[in-house]
């Protein structure tokens, strides 16, 4: 089988990426070695970036059952400290929540829409590189020469362990837990964030969800207060600590297993090409460093990734295009997010920060932007992105 481009995971970002190809006209085949609908571990939280570029795709979420807009975050810090962060009103959407095994389902289906073809259940298991592009051996199929592969394919990304660009030893550098819970109280209608002191500079959440059900975790850094191995015996405590239970409520009840995943960030040192090959999303370690939010970045990058190529014909030219539209995108904002990272690590430091944040309403709903806004947070690393309406721009789906 020939093809222009082949890419190598069904997730957002390799979603993002076929969809784009092909409304350019380009042959495209994905390969994914899961069956959609998956489960993904994840805060299932959209910010802005990642609404206003599932728009972009095409994505309607009246067809997603359990789509839950998010009006605003409620912040919650030394035991009985809050503050409630509304959202921009009647200006479209700057936050949701859907279960991930929605969300990517819907994305692959706009894929195979927009006419890519698209091979569930079938794994990489060899790679070769020629001048000509690439041969990928697949279980199940024929072999795909490709003139371009995109390598959407996660954390464990099988395509550069082929190509033996791993980092060795390397499991992430954040690290996150989640479980669903119903029946829940006030966790039903808003998102809260609780900056408990043993897990900064991480932090613990609740994403709301239709009926009742709320996506509840942690994430915490590796090497940080708490290490990994200890994270069972803190999951065990967390949910019965009064703050976390008062917003949960009596009744909660924590549905199948927990899950973790290792969260990649460091978009700054990633190799992001390899001859033909273009890494994208959790392969491209294009994770946020301080919010561990990726699903934005993973639709970001796998877009920027098929534009390249439709507007490049050598592969130097589209691998150059490509590094440089994502430092362009995304190396000031991961700076910005390393710095803020070591700020709260101290307890003190992220007190006094959350106690001038829930100072005034216009310190509380400016907030609310800035962290769910991708474009004011880079702001203070770039001026140069500075213009007016920086900070009123409208959301997603307005309609």
């Amino acid at each position: 089988m020939q093809v222009d481009v082949a890419i190598v995971g069904g997730g957002p970002a390799g979603s993002a990426a076929a969809i784009t190809l092909a409304q350019a006209g380009r042959s495209v085949l994905l390969i994914d070695k899961a069956i959609s609908p998956r489960d993904k571990c994840c805060g299932d939280g959209l910010t802005a970036l990642a609404l206003r570029l599932s728009e972009q795709l095409g994505l309607d979420p009246a067809t997603l059952s359990n789509w839950q807009t998010v009006d605003r975050a409620i912040l919650h810090w030394a035991d009985d400290r809050t503050a409630n962060c509304p959202l921009p009103q009647n200006s479209g959407q700057f936050a949701a929540a859907v279960p991930r095994s929605e969300y990517d389902h819907a994305l692959l289906n706009l894929a195979k829409r927009a006419g890519a073809t698209v091979k569930e259940g079938h794994s990489l298991t060899a790679l070769s590189l020629d001048n000509n592009g690439a041969v990928l051996t697949v279980d199940g199929l024929d072999p795909i020469a490709a003139t371009s592969v995109i390598a959407a394919d996660g954390m464990w990304s099988a395509t550069r362990r082929l190509l033996d660009l791993g980092e060795k030893n390397y499991r992430g550098d954040s690290h996150g837990f989640r479980q669903y819970v119903s029946q829940v109280g006030p966790a039903a209608r808003d998102l809260h964030i609780w900056f408990e002191p043993d897990l900064l500079p991480g932090y613990a959440w609740s994403f709301p969800l239709p009926n009742q059900r709320a996506n509840v975790g942690f994430g915490i850094l590796r090497g940080g207060r708490v290490s990994v191995g200890d994270s069972g015996r803190l999951w065990e405590q967390l949910m019965d600590r009064p703050s976390i239970r008062s917003v949960l409520g009596d009744q909660a009840i924590p549905e199948d297993r927990r899950t973790a995943w290792p969260i990649p960030a460091r978009i700054t040192t990633a190799v992001l090409s390899h001859g033909p090959v273009l890494f994208v999303g959790d392969a491209a370690k294009a994770t946020d460093a301080l919010t561990g939010e990726g699903i934005g970045q993973a639709l970001l990058t796998g877009i920027l990734a098929a534009e390249s190529i439709v507007a490049h014909q050598e592969r130097s030219e589209i691998a150059l295009a490509y590094q440089n539209t994502v430092r362009q995108h995304l190396a000031a904002d991961h700076r910005m997010s390393i710095a803020l990272q070591r700020l709260i690590t101290s307890p003190m430091a992220t007190r006094n920060l959350l106690g001038l944040v829930g100072s005034t309403a216009w310190t509380r709903r400016n907030f609310a932007r800035w962290m769910f806004e991708d474009y004011p947070r880079a702001l203070l690393a770039t001026p140069r992105r500075w213009r007016p309406g920086a900070f009123s721009a409208p959301g997603a789906y307005r309609s």
